[in-house]
């Protein structure tokens, strides 16, 4: 099976409809709120899932499908929601530790 049809799913007919084939899975739902439970998954999914230049260009490292993968765009999400800058996630990424620890985020008094 190949990487591009792999994540691709097909919606069921519904009111007669007709099935549409190819379609994209949609991005992960973020949190109503993020723990720092939710921030170490975070942190492991663009670690894990980091891009790696490939002969057909850019690819998630963990699944070959294209970069940024669902996971990926996730985690980035809910670390920029945690108060993380693009700079500090791509730090992240750069030092490959996926079970880094974010420190938390800072309060106003």
């Amino acid at each position: 099976m190949s990487s591009s049809t792999a994540h691709r799913v097909r919606r069921t007919a519904s009111s007669g409809a007709r099935a549409a084939s190819g379609d994209v899975l949609r991005d992960i739902p973020l949190p109503p709120y993020v723990t720092g439970e939710d921030t170490q998954f975070a942190v492991r999914a663009v670690v894990v899932h980091a891009p790696q230049r490939w002969s057909g260009g850019v690819v998630c490292r963990n699944d070959a499908s294209p970069h940024p993968c669902r996971l990926h765009r996730w985690g980035t999400r809910v670390l920029a929601l945690r108060g993380l800058r693009a700079a500090d996630i791509a730090a992240l990424i750069e030092r490959g530790d996926p079970t880094a620890v974010v420190p938390p985020p800072d309060r106003p008094a």
